[in-house]
């Protein structure tokens, strides 16, 4: 098929749907990336939309393998996010990675195709991941350059106060839920003043939890999700070991 608007979403958990969970889709997610594809192609048959995203990739990572894959796709719209995975690293060179995320911001903007970035979200309300704060103001501010730079639109997902709220956040404590997904792309469609159609789905309401409880559940989450997230770290391995594209190639949701 000939599609006359092609959409590439590059990065990682995050634009991959990591959170809003879907087992009718490719690796068992939706995400906001879909349902803004959705969106744009609801009343166009040529619109063609690839998900590049893996989980757990890292922003050289993703230049690496996202890239290119999205210039041959000949994209007109391409939203990419890449940093996270590295701001969560004990060490982190944020300035010498964001060279390298400049020349790829560079590579796909000269595709001639719409550019649309993220800054990271403010995790000041988590006592583990607020720990990363600053990391991620740095990262925040040199994203905003290469954007002005380059012309590319901008996400600010710092500003997004409404993710202080845990019901936009899944049991992980680390992705959005489907919730957290469809605001998401409510946020992206307005950044590209397009109209939409989406609702929020309830977010799962967080009870109020008294000290014993907050200790278990604190106990349970380290065990079900930091744990296993710190041992991925220290082996070396990722949760997108082993895991594929969701779209590779261009389709029509």
């Amino acid at each position: 098929m000939d599609f006359t608007f092609r959409y590439a979403a590059l990065g990682d958990s995050f634009t991959e749907g990591v959170g809003d969970d879907d087992p009718t889709r490719p690796n068992g997610v939706r995400g906001w990336a879909d349902r803004v594809a959705e969106q744009l192609g609801a009343a166009d048959p040529g619109f063609g939309y690839a998900n590049l995203a893996i989980r757990g990739r890292k922003l050289r990572q993703i230049m690496a393998e996202q890239v290119d894959a999205a210039v041959a796709l000949k994209p007109t719209l391409v939203s990419i996010y890449a940093g996270a995975n590295d701001i969560l690293r004990p060490k982190v060179d944020i300035d010498d990675l964001l060279v390298d995320y400049d020349a790829g911001i560079r590579k796909l903007k000269a595709t001639g195709a719409t550019v649309v970035m993220f800054t990271g979200f403010d995790s000041r309300g988590s006592k583990i991941f607020g720990t990363t704060r600053g990391r991620t103001a740095i990262y925040n501010e040199l994203v905003r350059g290469i954007a002005g730079d380059h012309g590319a639109l901008l996400v600010d997902y710092w500003r997004f106060s409404e993710y202080y709220d845990w019901g936009m956040w899944a049991t992980d404590r680390m992705h959005m839920s489907a919730a957290g997904h469809a605001n998401m792309a409510k946020r992206v469609l307005t950044v590209l003043e397009h109209d939409h159609s989406i609702d929020v789905p309830p977010m799962t309401p967080v009870p109020e939890l008294n000290r014993a409880e907050a200790v278990r559940a604190n106990a349970r989450w380290v065990r079900e999700f930091a744990g296993p997230w710190v041992v991925r770290r220290v082996t070396g391995k990722s949760s997108g070991d082993g895991l594929a594209p969701r779209y590779p190639q261009l389709t029509h949701l």
